[in-house]
């Protein structure tokens, strides 16, 4: 016998499921991230410890003393400029009072008139400041001038460290890049070895249960796996390995869809081809080769599968029921029911009349 269709419920009922599945795939994939992040919590490679087995630390601390040195250096030469300025404006002053003086003197001369002992004590202290004042200005010259040459020495020495020490950080580098691309793929193996049973469970399922009332739960679950698979895969492969995954996947992917859409037109099952039928019957087409099926008040009439609905019978072609055959390809349409002698149709199940059930080949 064949299997009996199942109601299919309210229109808001459907939407519902449709829904909460909806839902359900967002919560799974939710709940997968969680494995997925507990996983990546998986401590990597450190920089640090690696650059200590390559960088050598007698090196590193040689720097770090020629950075403190010269940086000592550079406060000391800012320092001894800033004096030697204050000392240059002192001695620009102390020029332009003797130049003062000088000019006093000048006039006096010119008016027969002698200096004071105080104007003479001034000028004579003036010039003992100026030259005091030139002395001290060379001494800091100087002294910068030999800070200078230290900081010059110390930064050529450490710009050879620092040369040792960057080709040594690239070894360090180079080490350190392929152990964080081993830690990736280790994550990589660990979540697909978590993911890709549950994704091979889930397909079996919705295989197995594409009839069940559950179908809907196992589909969720599915996509939702499948798309964190995809995420990982994203995530961890280089990009032009994953398109090739991808590709390769939706080839098997659509290539399957192809094969069992072929198989389902060639070997439909019952459900499949009493739908076909029935909706060849409403259009009043036949359903193996859709020559249209005149009986009764459409004896006369033409239309096709789009124009079916505009062509109108007339109610005066209206005959009586009869059996028919197809004159196209030879099916039987409609026949006589075994049971109770009313004209039904050949190729659907259940007479209209009586309801007894015809099994479909």
């Amino acid at each position: 016998m064949r299997e009996r269709q199942k109601p299919k419920g309210p229109w808001i009922s459907r939407l519902a499921v449709r829904f909460l599945a909806v839902i359900l795939a967002i919560l799974l994939f939710w709940f997968l991230g969680f494995l997925v992040d507990d996983i990546k919590s998986i401590r990597g490679p450190r920089y640090d410890e690696v650059e200590k087995r390559y960088v050598e630390q007698s090196l590193v601390e040689r720097k770090e003393t020629l950075d403190g040195q010269i940086t000592d250096l550079e406060r000391g030469i800012s320092n001894r400029t800033e004096e030697q300025r204050i000392v240059s404006d002192s001695s620009k002053n102390l020029q332009l009072t003797i130049n003062q003086i000088l000019d006093l003197q000048k006039l006096s001369i010119q008016k027969n008139l002698s200096l004071s002992e105080a104007e003479q004590s001034n000028m004579t202290a003036s010039l003992s400041y100026f030259l005091e004042s030139q002395k001290k200005y060379q001494e800091l010259n100087a002294s910068i001038s030999e800070l200078t040459g230290q900081k010059r020495v110390l930064e050529d020495e450490r710009r050879v460290i620092e040369g040792q020490i960057s080709q040594q950080r690239k070894l360090a580098q180079a080490e350190f890049d392929k152990l964080r691309s081993k830690h990736r793929l280790k994550l990589a193996f660990l979540q697909l070895l978590i993911l890709v049973p549950i994704l091979l469970i889930a397909v079996f399922l919705i295989i197995k249960k594409r009839s069940s009332i559950y179908f809907p739960f196992f589909l969720a679950f599915g996509g939702a796996v499948l798309v964190k698979v995809g995420f990982v895969i994203h995530e961890y492969f280089p990009t032009r390995y994953f398109k090739y995954i991808l590709i390769i996947a939706l080839l098997l992917a659509v290539g399957r869809l192809l094969i069992h859409l072929i198989r389902m037109v060639a070997f439909p099952k019952a459900q499949w081809r009493v739908k076909q039928y029935r909706e060849a019957y409403e259009r009043f087409l036949c359903p193996i080769c859709e020559y249209p099926i005149r009986i009764g008040p459409r004896r006369f009439l033409y239309w096709t599968r789009r124009t079916v609905n505009k062509v109108i019978p007339q109610e005066k072609h209206i005959g009586e029921e009869e059996a028919y055959i197809c004159p196209s390809c030879g099916t039987a349409l409609f026949e006589k029911c075994s049971s109770c002698q009313g004209i039904k149709h050949s190729l659907l199940p259940h007479c209209q009349h009586c309801g007894v059930e015809k099994e479909i080949e």
